[in-house]
């Protein structure tokens, strides 16, 4: 959703649970970026997610240091909007022009938000005709508490930057990990510390966003109660290990199987809920990022539990990195699914 119209000069900002990532590109060409700069800070989780006055001046302090760190001299930003923090749906609705839709969605809206219009921050987009009734058009809509986006902006502003758009982490993400002139249904999958942002696309439109609550921790906390292990080692195991069952006999994978079924079984339901929304269609391929990438064996396992071909995306695809920056990002490179997409947003 945008706070200020106008992008020109920006790098974007993706505050996650752990760490910050910024990002900042210029067009190369049609579906091409360039890096410009990047920056990656690892934090307490408590300094990012405690509101104390002492860890937002902390949290300040870190994202002009990881800037710095990145050599970027702009000061708009573009910032993510964490999936914990917002709602996005698609809807249908008759079709009618811009300024009757925006005229019928102001009055509306309250009916397919979870929070009172009058506390929320909104935005929409059309997505295009409806594939069940020709007389009806899809449009995505996205919302997030008015008083966490003031909360936001008053935090990046205080560094001395200025935030001129905010987007929700699924949509930047389908943006970073769909290929270029993509056609067809696909499926994103991006695994973070601790939720799963899903989305089913038809090209690069998004027409189903789900938030799944497993991530890393999720499945570190499996491992600790399973195998009976600290915390750091669980996390050494699946990082290592993950869910080759020729690998330390199998127990990693059987410590979090059930967990993973579980978190299965809600990719199901996704791609039947598209399927029943889509007669026509069906997801032709997943993609997967975030700790996904991290975790070995993971993509052989969604494979299995789909059906479908499975593939491993890096967000920096269709972008030109240096090999002095490739090496900077390198131990970190599939969380940047977020900043890079926001960042893609040059030119758009």
């Amino acid at each position: 959703m945008k706070v200020i119209k106008g992008m020109g000069d920006y790098f974007s900002l993706d505050i996650g649970t752990r760490s910050i990532r910024v990002v900042q590109l210029s067009a190369a060409s049609e579906h091409r970026w360039k890096l410009e700069g990047v920056g990656y800070s690892a934090l307490d989780e408590q300094i990012i997610a405690s509101p104390s006055p002492e860890n937002r001046k902390k949290l300040m302090s870190a994202i002009l240091a990881t800037v710095t760190q990145a050599g970027i001299k702009a000061k708009n930003v573009a910032v993510g909007l964490p999936s914990s923090k917002t709602f996005t749906t698609v809807i249908e609705v008759p079709m009618m022009s811009d300024v009757e839709l925006k005229s019928t969605l102001k009055y509306q809206i309250d009916q397919y938000i979870p929070m009172s219009l009058d506390d929320a921050k909104v935005d929409w987009a059309k997505l295009g005709p409806s594939p069940r009734d020709e007389k009806k058009q899809e449009v995505l809509l996205a919302s997030t508490a008015q008083s966490y986006v003031e909360e936001l902006v008053e935090l990046i502003d205080g560094a001395g930057l200025n935030v001129i758009a905010a987007e929700p982490d699924p949509i930047a993400i389908i943006r970073a990990l769909l290929p270029a002139n993509v056609t067809g249904a696909h499926m994103v999958l991006d695994v973070g510390e601790q939720s799963t942002d899903v989305a089913v696309t038809m090209g690069d439109r998004p027409v189903l966003v789900r938030t799944l609550p497993m991530g890393l921790e999720t499945m570190v906390s499996a491992i600790v109660q399973n195998l009976t292990t600290k915390e750091e080692q669980a996390s050494q195991f699946l990082l290592k290990f993950g869910l080759a069952q020729d690998r330390l006999e199998g127990q990693v994978f059987r410590a979090v199987e059930g967990t993973l079924d579980s978190f299965a079984s809600e990719i199901a339901k996704s791609i039947k809920f598209f399927q029943g929304k889509y007669a026509a269609e069906a997801p032709i391929e997943v993609h997967l990022s975030g700790y996904a990438g991290a975790i070995p064996q993971f993509k052989e396992f969604i494979a299995t539990k789909t059906a479908l071909p499975t593939d491993i995306v890096s967000p920096w695809r269709n972008v030109d990195v240096a090999e002095a920056d490739r090496a900077k990002i390198q131990s970190t490179e599939y969380e940047f699914a977020t900043a890079v997409g926001l960042a893609q947003r040059v030119g758009r």
